[in-house]
């Protein structure tokens, strides 16, 4: 089933300021950037580690791109800070359908495409104790994107 803690998204309103931080205090560099349309984010993923299973562990740090994404929503109810947290799963369709079975309510019928081609979905917080929870099947990564 899970495999690893992928990532923990970390909702923020100036994503080039909070980079730098994560870089200055902590010495964690950009992996990979992009920005998802359907989502309305710009996102840098900021590798921790290798993990076992051949995956990593990542901080994914979210700029909203409108003001009608859910993280801008999110942003301006909580402020910045943790948003999620994501569990590596070799099947996230299968894990998805195990979860929802045992009555915790999953967000998309159908996994979504996540960051660096990644299948996605999301677990509703209020079954999860508050906690907005991923899940997520990574793509191969061959090399790093900038």
């Amino acid at each position: 089933m899970l495999t690893r803690i992928d990532h923990i998204g970390i909702a923020c309103h100036d994503l080039d300021a909070t980079v730098e931080f994560y870089r200055s205090t902590y010495g964690f560099e950009v992996f990979h950037s992009e920005v998802n349309e359907e989502q309305g984010v710009r996102e840098a993923m900021l590798k921790i580690n290798d993990t076992s299973d051949g995956g990593a562990s990542y901080l994914q740090l979210l700029e909203p791109t409108r003001p009608d994404s859910t993280v801008a929503k999110w942003l301006d109810k909580n402020g910045e800070g943790v948003h999620h947290i994501a569990f590596g799963t070799a099947d996230v369709d299968a894990d998805a359908a195990d979860i929802k079975d045992k009555g915790v309510r999953v967000l998309y019928e159908e996994p979504r495409r996540g960051s660096m081609g990644s299948r996605i979905t999301f677990l509703h917080p209020k079954d999860c104790h508050g906690v907005l929870t991923e899940l997520v099947t990574s793509a191969p990564v061959e090399s790093p994107e900038h």
